[in-house]
């Protein structure tokens, strides 16, 4: 289970807001808002890849995707080591001398 959040949604989109189309420094308006401003630097920097002016990291989309596809090979490699498991279990018992019982 992810951490809570510290702020709201709603707070990290109106300070997005206040810097980008505004041009206001970030220190100003993370003072103004009562925010740290290394988050805020980090939400203006996350807009800013979801919204194509930044190369240099994945977007929104791109993160959850790689999150999921991550959660997926984890499955998939737990699945994995069960069947080789069996396998071998399986191997074992096949390799194994039949006796039968006394009369």
């Amino acid at each position: 289970m992810p951490a809570p959040r510290k702020y709201p949604d709603e707070l990290r989109e109106r300070a997005v807001r206040e810097v980008r189309p505004t041009g206001r420094p970030i220190a100003h308006v993370a003072k103004d808002l009562g925010i740290h401003k290394e988050a805020l630097r980090g939400w203006v920097r996350q807009a800013e890849a979801d919204h194509g002016e930044r190369d240099d990291r994945l977007t929104t989309a791109e993160h959850d995707e790689l999150k999921q596809l991550r959660k997926e090979v984890a499955e998939l490699w737990r699945a994995n080591e069960i069947r080789k498991a069996a396998s071998v279990f399986s191997a074992q018992e096949i390799d194994r001398p039949r006796t039968r019982p006394s009369r």
